[in-house]
This record gives C-alpha cells, structure tokens and sequence, in this order.
C-alpha cells in the first residue's frame, strides 16, 4: 500500500529564493529517494504552500525523513518554512 504524504506550511522569506531551493529539494535530494513515486509543489493563497509526495511505503517516507535532518539541501529547503507553520500528515491508499 502506498503513502500520500502532505506537507503544508506558510512560506517565510523570498518566494524565488524559495523556489529554487525547492527545485533542488525535488531534484537532489527527493528523487535520490529510495521509494519516491512522484512529488509535487503547490501554492495557495497569502503564502500558503503545499508538498504532495508519494512514497512506495511508510518505511520509505520514515527513512527519507530521517536522512532530511542530515542533507544540507534539504535543511536549505526548510530554512524557507516557517517553523510553527509546518504540518505534516501521511495516509495509507486504499488497495
């Protein structure tokens, strides 16, 4: 069964800025995953933002997570979240 992960969270600092790290987020770092399906960036209203990822599996998403915390690219991407802001929610797709 696959993962829907959905990460939302308010944008803090320069949107370009923003963009680009996300661009290397989703290049360098995201699809060197092991089980990643497909990621997506999307913007909302009053810098609102969203990351849709599809992981294989839980133990997928759990570890990527876990490597995060360790990868310069994506601690850069983070820098750009406003940290009481980020919420974070994975579910189970029906089989």
């Amino acid at each position: 069964m696959a993962i829907v992960e959905v990460t939302a969270f308010t944008l803090a600092g320069d949107e370009n800025d923003f963009l680009a790290a996300d661009k290397r987020m989703q290049t360098d770092f995201a699809y060197q995953q092991p089980g990643l399906l497909r990621r997506t960036t999307a913007r909302g209203d009053d810098r609102q933002w969203l990351v849709l990822t599809l992981w294989a599996d839980m133990a997928s998403a759990e570890a990527s997570e876990r490597r995060a915390g360790d990868d310069e690219i994506a601690r850069d991407f983070a820098s750009y979240i406003e940290p009481n802001s980020l919420r974070t929610k994975r579910f189970a797709t029906l089989e």
